[in-house]
């Protein structure tokens, strides 16, 4: 046992034992550097469970696969802090983007899933947005339909972003009666 706990000081000869099924290899090199790995995760994550988990993937990925690990630049502490924050980020991409999908709901009345309603109501929009005045429903489509900023419509325009800001408040106050009531 003391000749391993000797060959335990250095990575390459971690990972070479690992790569031939020595688990008190795997416990050592877990000990050297999860803790390092789990602040990593934990830092950019801000959850505890989530952190658990990819720490958990990480070495399961090495004792599957050590002779990735060996002869990494810059040492492996420092590369697997790097890995975990790659990891975190990738984690944290794919959290935001299902959060949003969740976050998404529709401020209405009616029954959208309901194909009639959903033709009356945009038959009734359209009657609205025509009896909106030329320039306000020109302001309008160039905000909601062509994206365009208060700013950049004051430009295209020649009115005061105040003005232009005013005007599509307006016709949505118009449209909002007009459809909603």
């Amino acid at each position: 046992m003391p000749h391993i706990a000797r060959e335990l000081r250095d990575d390459a000869t971690l990972l070479t034992l690992i790569r031939r099924g020595d688990e008190t290899a795997m416990a050592a090199l877990y000990d050297r550097y999860a803790i390092v790995v789990y602040s990593v995760l934990l830092r950019v994550l801000h959850h505890s469970s989530s952190a658990e988990e990819i720490l958990e993937e990480m070495f399961v990925e090495i004792w599957r696969r050590p002779e990735e690990y060996l002869g990494v630049r810059g040492g492996l502490g420092a590369w697997l802090a790097v890995m975990a924050r790659n990891k975190a980020i990738a984690a944290l991409r794919r959290r935001s983007v299902g959060e949003m999908v969740a976050d998404i709901s529709l401020a209405s009345t009616y029954d959208l899933s309901n194909e009639a309603e959903r033709s009356t109501l945009a038959e009734r929009t359209r009657a609205e947005v025509a009896k909106l005045s030329a320039e306000q429903r020109r302001i309008f489509a160039m905000a909601f339909f062509d994206g365009l900023s208060h700013t950049e419509i004051a430009e295209i325009t020649g009115e005061a972003a105040s003005i232009v800001k005013l005007r599509i408040r307006d016709a949505l106050l118009s449209l909002r009666r007009g459809t909603l009531g």
